[in-house]
């Protein structure tokens, strides 16, 4: 059983406790149902860690008692994904335009026409965002709701979901897949792109903001002069 062999890839008896143990449990118990599972709540829930999974997912389907194929792996896990984005998607849709703006109004240093300009960015690329976002740590999840927010075709979502997450699976599974008993590494190769794509996040963000800022002195000593 896969709880035996995943245990088996880690010298360190503890080595998969926790969520890892857990989804051990779970694939154990539901096979590829299991891990399309998994993955449709790291849709929703975003901190639950699709480099585990699905490299784990990849090690089930290479080892002797993995109850599916590779490409059956890659087929579970792909719809998982789909199903946790049309979650995302229908939750953008109740949202809607004026609730995101009025939401978005909110937030400090947030003007109307930033809104205005974000939605139709993504009007013209909402395709390639999608798409691309689906490969991309911490966007694959969120990218859902801008495109239920601007109800961007269901159609052409699922087809634009379907094969991003199809390219990501992929990877990650086969990764496993091929690392054997050494699977675990995959967390830490995918944790270093994320942090990098964290600190760009973040770095982006400063720059906004202390543009912004400048922008905010700037018109207030504009209104003063006058």
């Amino acid at each position: 059983m896969i709880r035996f062999i995943a245990a088996a890839a880690s010298t360190d008896p503890q080595g998969l406790s926790g969520f890892a143990g857990w989804a051990v449990d779970v694939i154990d118990r539901l096979g590829g149902l299991g891990a399309a599972s998994l993955i449709a709540l790291e849709n929703l829930f975003p901190p639950l860690p699709s480099e585990v999974i699905l490299p784990l997912t990849g090690f089930s389907a290479g080892s002797n008692s993995g109850n599916f194929t590779l490409i059956g792996a890659i087929l579970w896990c792909t719809a998982g994904s789909v199903i946790g984005a049309w979650a995302l998607y229908g939750v953008g849709v109740l949202l809607g335009r004026e609730r995101t703006r009025w939401l978005m109004g909110k937030l400090p240093l947030v003007r109307t026409e930033d809104i205005e300009r974000t939605e139709a960015f993504f009007d013209r690329r909402g395709m390639w965002t999608v798409f691309f976002g689906r490969m991309i740590p911490i966007f694959r999840s969120l990218i859902s709701i801008p495109a239920g927010v601007t109800r961007m075709a269901f159609w052409k979502f699922t087809a634009l979901t379907t094969a991003g997450s199809a390219i990501w699976n992929t990877v990650l599974i086969y990764a496993g897949y091929a690392l054997g008993s050494n699977w675990t590494k995959v967390e830490g190769y995918i944790s270093v792109f994320t942090k990098i794509v964290i600190v760009l996040v973040v770095l982006a963000l400063i720059v906004w903001v202390a543009l912004r800022l400048r922008a905010n002195r700037n018109a207030k000593s504009a209104d003063v002069s006058e």
